[in-house]
């Protein structure tokens, strides 16, 4: 069987990915099975680099909140900040202390210095500013869109003024909240202010939208992009509130469907202007519904790629990693019976494989799940090798 796996394995550079897809998508995903990894991070760069210096892309989206990647964009593009300041204002979930996005925001500097903006490679991020012990305060987002619109837009037409929107938002600390997280009486999601904070936000956004002619006119395109992401992160920081507020039996798959929506609006406004890389968990990128089991048992929900793929079709492509051992994680050598095993036992550390051959190659012989005791290790799927358009084995992830 390793013969036959190995006529479908590839090097793993840009042009064997790009020899996998019909055409060069607007969104390339790339899916990691577990986080923290910096040898993932050094495949992602690699790749990266290449796909902007051979193939056209023109930005990274990472898993991260979109309002702090604000700040990294405007380091990489005008030097804007330090590096030091930058990893620690520019990323949530504390990925500004991983080597590997330090090294990936340093690159994209130097790649940027001294190049028309045309030219310039963008850095977004397009998670919700959401973290999994507590969500923000919607006041960034929305303080920030109603200045945008404040700034271009005749005052009579704004549904509030700011002091009215700083009224109705109160103490920040009332919003994150972390108890509210396992206590919905904890959370103001649902309050009177909450509500009408709702109604205001959905307002905003719909001025933003009638307005389009004017305010492209009046305007930079990138400051409208990003007052369009400060409505996307407003509507759907105001609306994950309500789901934590919630305590009915749909509370938490509210809540990750409403952090998939904004996910995957952000990819598909940040695609609508150049080709975009997308790194962030399997679980969000693979084009299927997500499952994960809670203390209240599995929650079923679309990813943010099911949700892509359906407005994009070929245009987004997904690849995914699977790996061998993880053994500072306690994941060994992997079971021959599985996807792991037969790629472990290729002699090579890094190679990409053609999904849809490998299902060829198993014909008769359907893979087991690999099973794993580590929690934050997600092993792959067989029934998605029929979803994912190319994967990337790694085979050992070595600890610090």
């Amino acid at each position: 069987m390793t013969t036959g796996i190995k006529d479908v394995t590839h090097p793993l550079d840009a042009a064997s990915v790009m020899a996998l897809l019909p055409n060069r998508p607007r969104v390339l995903a790339l899916g990691e099975p577990t986080h923290l990894e910096e040898t993932l991070l050094d495949v992602r760069n690699e790749l990266f680099r290449q796909l902007v210096e051979r193939e056209g892309y023109r930005a990274i989206a990472l898993e991260t909140d979109c309002l702090r990647g604000l700040v990294v964009d405007d380091h990489v593009t005008s030097g804007a900040g330090t590096l030091d300041e930058v990893m620690e204002r520019g990323f949530s979930h504390e990925w500004g202390a991983l080597e590997g996005n330090r090294e990936l925001v340093r690159w994209m500097r130097e790649h940027n210095a001294g190049r028309p903006a045309a030219e310039q490679v963008r850095f977004t991020a397009f998670d919700s500013p959401t973290e999994i012990t507590h969500a923000e305060s919607p006041r960034q987002a929305l303080m920030a869109l109603h200045g945008y619109l404040a700034s271009h837009v005749e005052a009579v037409l704004l549904p509030c003024t700011a002091g009215t929107l700083d009224r109705l938002l109160g103490a920040d600390e009332r919003w994150s909240d972390q108890a509210a997280m396992r206590d919905p009486s904890r959370s103001v999601g649902r309050s009177a202010e909450a509500a009408e904070l709702r109604l205001l936000a959905d307002d905003l956004v719909a001025l933003l939208d009638a307005q389009t002619p004017h305010l492209l006119a009046a305007s930079a395109r990138d400051d409208w992009d990003r007052a369009r992401l400060y409505g996307r992160a407003a509507v759907g920081l105001l609306r994950y509130h309500a789901h934590l507020a919630d305590t009915g039996p749909g509370r938490m798959v509210g809540l990750l469907a409403t952090r998939s929506a904004v996910m995957a609006a952000n990819l598909l406004a940040f695609a609508e202007r150049r080709p975009t890389f997308v790194f962030s968990h399997n679980l969000h990128l693979t084009p299927t519904s997500g499952t994960m089991r809670m203390e209240q048992g599995p929650v079923r929900w679309w990813s943010a790629g099911a949700l892509v793929r359906a407005r994009l079709g070929a245009d987004y492509a997904a690849l995914a990693i699977a790996v061998g051992t993880i053994r500072h994680r306690g994941v060994d050598t992997p079971p021959a019976g599985t996807v792991e095993g037969l790629l472990h036992a290729v002699p090579e550390d890094r190679f990409l494989v053609d999904p849809r051959g490998l299902a060829a190659a198993l014909a008769g012989e359907p893979p087991a799940v690999r099973e794993s005791a580590y929690f934050g290790y997600f092993p792959l799927d067989p029934a998605h090798l029929d979803l994912i358009d190319g994967l990337v084995f790694v085979r050992d992830l070595p600890g610090e």
